[in-house]
């Protein structure tokens, strides 16, 4: 479920003089509407420079998502932008280098695609760090028929797994991975396959989704099985959201899924 998004200028006068600590003085904020799991995403222009900020309250049931995001960014910062602060009180926010940039474009044929697979091929080589984070295993436990399957799922790689395309930043010719809320621990050939169903939901084939994950080593890798267990799992995941959040997105996104599943049921 998305959360609401705040100005600037709705965070309380404390949160915002913490803030001005790390930046000196604020001199203007844009309000950055893409993005869902944050209450507050802005690009401020300081007297330090410009920076992009995004937190959620103190109270809010998944503001562990910041403590993820801000654990990992050191194993990430080749293929994301810099973590440069953190302040928590009332409100934990994040402060980032703020990239000059466009989302990605997932359409057939586009010349963003390549530059997403570099990227991830980059990734996959990255072994999650010693933080608390979810493992795979468990979070999509309860989405498999049989536990036997989750064997499948594990591994010691760090998993982005929410390819939104509003989360891949396109700048100087790369794909950067941007709103790490959802990272995880498990086989490197579960975000190729988190990918797939997005690029079928912006109008790929699944055979030409798959075509297009081909040549990272982590999807060469992947086991027959273990990407039917996935895709299982996956639409059951999507039909669930789909059920509670009746919007045009997870439509397309549980229409997407569904797909694949019946595409890897024919290999």
């Amino acid at each position: 479920m998305a959360v609401e998004r705040i100005r600037w200028e709705d965070l309380p006068e404390r949160t915002r003089r913490q803030v001005e600590t790390e930046t000196g003085t604020v001199y203007a904020a844009e309000t950055v509407s893409e993005g869902l799991n944050s209450a507050i995403a802005a690009i401020l222009r300081t007297e330090s420079g410009r920076v992009f900020v995004k937190g959620l309250h103190r109270d809010y049931p998944r503001r562990w998502t910041q403590d993820r995001e801000a654990a990992i960014n050191s194993s990430i910062g080749h293929i994301s932008p810099r973590l440069l602060w953190r302040v928590e009180g009332e409100w934990d926010l994040l402060g980032f280098e703020a990239i000059d940039g466009r989302h990605a474009d997932y359409r057939p044929g586009s010349t963003d695609l390549p530059l997403l697979i570099s990227t991830m091929a980059e990734l996959g080589k990255t072994t999650c760090p010693d933080v608390e984070i979810k493992v795979a295993e468990d979070r999509w436990r309860p989405y498999v028929s049989n536990l036997a399957h989750l064997a499948h799922f594990a591994g010691d790689r760090l998993l982005h797994t929410d390819y939104n395309p509003v989360n891949i930043l396109i700048a100087d010719g790369r794909a950067l991975l941007i709103d790490w809320a959802w990272p995880t621990k498990g086989a490197a050939w579960i975000d190729p396959a988190c990918l797939i169903t997005r690029l079928m939901a912006s109008g790929h084939t699944a055979a030409q989704a798959e075509g297009a994950v081909r040549d990272l080593p982590a999807w060469r890798e992947a086991p027959v099985d273990g990407l039917h267990r996935f895709a299982e799992a996956n639409a059951r995941v999507w039909a669930e959201i789909a059920t509670n959040d009746s919007s045009e997105w997870t439509h397309s996104m549980n229409t997407a899924a569904r797909e694949w599943l019946k595409h890897r049921a024919t290999l």
